[in-house]
Parts: structure tokens; sequence; C-alpha cells
């Protein structure tokens, strides 16, 4: 690899790391080439971007901005046969790991950072599966803002008499 191919994987690196709120180091070492064609087709259907970089590309594209990204913590890791997956969801990445070690023993966790969160090892992988995604969240939130009015919609509907018991009820006290 040429200096100036490097300061071009090194300068796009640097631009993912820093503007990428979500992004796993794995090793996948062991994997065949077919199987890291299945995983990369995998991660291609989930929307997740997988590349092989080399450890000390990646150190150098992170360090300006460790400090204040919080990546610190990252750059140890960086050891051995490494492969990055950049996503737009926090938890594909994790799901996209559980889903292909049915079949395999790799990939496996080094480390992944979540919105300046930091997760290393790969005993994280159920924990980051698990994490929702935004449009979960926000479904969740509507299911439970939806329900109390759902309450009082099915309380006035119910009937004639709920309606003209709960105005009675209410005369009386303002009396």
């Amino acid at each position: 690899m040429t200096r100036e191919e490097k300061t071009s994987v090194i300068s796009e690196l640097k631009d993912q790391f820093e503007n990428r709120p979500y992004f796993y180091f794995t090793d996948s070492s062991t994997l065949t080439v077919e199987e890291v064609n299945k995983l990369r087709a995998l991660c291609f259907e989930q929307g997740v971007e997988m590349k092989v970089i080399k450890n000390t590309l990646a150190k150098k594209a992170m360090e300006p901005s460790a400090e204040e990204k919080g990546f610190t913590p990252l750059l140890d890791i960086l050891k051995g046969p490494t492969t990055v997956m950049f996503a737009e969801t926090a938890n594909i990445p994790a799901k996209v790991i559980k889903e292909f070690r049915k079949k395999s023993s790799r990939p496996i966790l080094k480390g992944a950072y979540i919105d300046a969160g930091i997760f290393i090892g790969d005993d994280q992988v159920d924990i980051l599966a698990s994490l929702k995604s935004k449009e979960e969240l926000l479904g969740d939130i509507i299911l439970l803002l939806q329900s109390p009015m759902k309450n009082v919609l099915g309380s006035l509907q119910s009937g004639g008499n709920t309606i003209s018991g709960l105005i009675k009820a209410l005369e009386e006290r303002a009396q």
C-alpha cells in the first residue's frame, strides 16, 4: 500500500469514526472466504457496512478525536485481525453477529462504540443486541401515551348510564 493510499484510507476512516454514531470492531480471522462473503451479504441486507481494516490505520484515524469522542479504550483492542462494522442503528450489527454465529463461532466482538458508550468484549453481544432502536423506543412511548386516552374514550363510549352518572356526580360535587 502506497503512502497516498494509506493517507486516503486514514482520512476516510477518520470521517466515518467521527460522523457515525455506531460502530463495532470484530475478529473474523478464521472464517473462510465463503463464510466472509455470507457475512458480508448478511451485513449488506441489514444496512451494515463491513470493512477489514489495518489496526495501525484505524488507530491513526481515531487518535485525533480519541479524547473528545471517548475512543481511547477502543485503541487498546485494536490488535490482531480486525473488521469494523458501521451501522445507522445501534443494535443491528450485534443482531447480525448473533445470527451469523448460529452457523459459525466467529465473528468475535472486540468492542463497540454506541453514542459515546464503549462496550468491550465478546460478552457484550447479547446486551448490544437487546438495545432498542430509536424507532422501537418511539413506538413504546406512543403506546404508553395512547393507553390513558383509550381508557377515557372507552369510558365515555360505554353507554349513557356511565355518562349520566358521571355528570350527576360532578354536579353534586359542585354544589
